[in-house]
């Protein structure tokens, strides 16, 4: 089979691979269509996500959707030629985080597109039976690509702990600032700002349901004059941006919350420590999901016309330099890039 390997730093090759059969409780997948991540492009442009460097050579892709061609011994239930989302995690249920119920922190976790483990830049994959779930056909094989990222911005939104009519500030409108802001809505939260300087993003901002849209000139000024100089009750940083993080904590209105969604390049970030003291400012970091990928795809089926239009551009997989470069340039109206290994 074809696979595109990362061999460096936007160095891609495209090789052929041997998989085996699916074994006892696994099922092979024609992976159909895979969403370039914020992270993939950090390892594409900077060798590695903050302090963890790919390991060359390295499929990535972990924002995949796929059809049943194979089963392995006691696998029953799947229908071949199904559609489904591939959830990329395989924790080992047994560590004391996965006892927890937080098995996105498993200390032996298998990450498909990450440590070493390939991920899904290639044309079929080996899975456990219960990391495919299935997406009725009207979702689509594309849109099915958006359950894992939903999955990250409903695992957020947990954090927050959104409450209807409430108030909410998203700084950075790529795939996942969108998504965030979509959710948001979902929730029944009031008042939207969306903060982004590229501007065919804000416009995806407003389809997404972002009430108000601003340029990153002087932001914080036009929130406070917004809301009567309170500020907003939660922000959001799905950008990590240079000042994001100090942007979103003066933002913030006293008692708020703040959940830094982003993967900052550097190690280091500076906070603002006397906004976080003074206003007494809940700070939350999300890795990845945990126990919202149900969740994901129903609000996904439910709502496909809403995220579709974030799903701008595919390339196949002998074009994924192309997509790499054109998404983290954010040029040609870019929303997500999709990759269609099997095409």
């Amino acid at each position: 089979m074809k696979a595109a390997e990362l061999a460096g730093v936007r160095q891609f090759r495209v090789v052929d691979q041997e998989l085996p059969d699916p074994g006892p409780g696994e099922v092979q997948v024609q992976v159909a269509a895979v969403g370039i991540c914020g992270s993939d492009l950090h390892n594409f442009t900077e060798g590695g996500v903050g302090d963890s460097p790919c390991k060359f050579p390295m499929v990535l892709g972990h924002e995949p959707s796929g059809i049943v061609l194979k089963t392995g011994a006691g696998v029953s239930g799947l229908l071949l030629g199904d559609y489904f989302a591939l959830e990329p995690a395989i924790p080992c249920g047994r560590c004391e985080l996965c006892h927890a119920g937080k098995e996105n922190l498993c200390y032996d976790m298998r990450f498909l597109s990450s440590g070493g483990i390939p991920g899904f830049f290639c044309e079929r994959v080996n899975l456990p039976a219960h990391n495919l779930i299935p997406v009725p056909k009207h979702v689509g094989l594309k849109e099915a690509t958006l359950v894992e990222p939903i999955a990250v911005a409903l695992h957020s939104l947990s954090f927050a702990h959104v409450k209807a009519g409430e108030t909410a500030v998203v700084y950075g409108t790529g795939a996942i600032g969108l998504l965030t802001i979509a959710c948001l809505k979902a929730a029944g939260i009031g008042r939207v700002w969306a903060v982004e300087p590229v501007a065919h993003r804000r416009d995806m901002a407003v389809a997404m349901g972002a009430d108000v849209v601003l340029n990153t000139d002087q932001p914080v000024q036009e929130i406070l004059k917004d809301t009567n100089n309170r500020g907003v009750d939660i922000a959001f940083d799905c950008a990590a941006g240079v000042n994001t993080v100090n942007d979103c904590i003066n933002s913030l209105a006293k008692a708020g919350r703040l959940v830094y969604t982003a993967i900052p390049a550097e190690v280091h970030v500076p906070f603002y420590a006397p906004g976080l003291r003074k206003k007494e400012i809940s700070f939350f970091n999300v890795f990845r999901s945990n126990h919202q990928t149900d969740q994901a795809r129903d609000l996904l089926a439910e709502k496909v016309t809403l995220f579709a239009p974030i799903l701008t551009h595919t390339r196949p997989l002998d074009q994924i330099h192309d997509a790499f470069d054109v998404a983290q340039r954010y040029v040609d109206g870019v929303g997500k890039m999709l990759v269609m290994p099997s095409e």
